[in-house]
């Protein structure tokens, strides 16, 4: 789970992939632009309201979190945010359901690993949804 939920951070794992496609895929070039720059709004979107709202992450007594974080604030998810905004922004492109299934793995993944509440997690992915739709 660590190591999956890593991959998201400051969304490399999607931006990765939208670079790749721009690259390899040249029929639908501006269209992979067009949804990697939409992501990276979406992660710079999420990072800012999270520095706005500076909401600390949960502390639970005698429990630590399982991976450390660049930051302890956490509303919303920007993992969840850049990860909806993928899935969102790459449909068309890849087959949704794929994207779809690895942006909630993202999201829940933040849960398991005890860094996010679920209301920033839910916050993140209808925030990442909503931004995608301007990948399209």
């Amino acid at each position: 789970m660590r190591r999956y939920s890593t991959l998201g951070e400051h969304a490399a794992v999607w931006l990765a992939l939208g670079l790749a496609g721009a690259g390899l895929d040249r029929a639908r070039r501006p269209r992979w632009k067009r949804a990697t720059a939409v992501v990276v709004c979406s992660y710079l979107t999420s990072s800012s309201i999270k520095w706005s709202i500076a909401r600390p992450r949960p502390v639970i007594e005698d429990l630590p979190h399982l991976m450390a974080t660049p930051t302890g604030l956490s509303f919303p998810s920007s993992h969840s945010t850049s990860s909806f905004a993928a899935a969102r922004a790459y449909a068309g492109l890849l087959p949704t359901g794929p994207l779809y299934c690895a942006a909630t793995a993202m999201a829940v993944s933040r849960l398991y690993l005890g860094v996010h509440y679920p209301s920033d997690v839910a916050a993140g992915a209808a925030l990442g949804t909503l931004l995608g739709s301007f990948g399209r």
